[in-house]
């Protein structure tokens, strides 16, 4: 049996690290704004890693919470796929995986 309130709390520690990291990047996005052209251009640069970084963060956030809401519903632990119990070292990595080590294999 998993213990799901372990995997909670972690997973909402991370939701708040992630809010402070995209609070982050929109703060960092807003500032730019150099009328010099060659600023500009680094600055737009810089503007698509920070956007790449906050995309893979809003994705993360979704998978969080369609992990805590599987929490609530008794779903947590087991495989969307298969059913199987995912193994806790898988979900200690990857807390918020709806997959067992093998159904995540045939998804990648």
């Amino acid at each position: 049996m998993v213990d799901v309130s372990k995997y909670r709390s972690m997973l909402q520690a991370r939701l708040k690290e992630l809010d402070v990291r995209l609070h982050e990047i929109e703060a960092e996005l807003e500032s730019h704004k150099s009328k010099d052209w060659e600023e500009l251009a680094v600055e737009r640069e810089e503007d698509e890693v920070l956007e790449g970084l906050g995309t893979s963060g809003q994705d993360e956030i979704i998978k969080i919470n369609a992990a805590l809401a599987r929490m609530d519903d008794d779903e947590f632990g087991y495989c969307a796929t298969c059913g199987t119990e995912i193994s806790p070292e898988r979900l200690d990595i990857v807390p918020h995986t709806p997959f067992c080590r093998d159904c995540a294999a045939k998804h990648a």
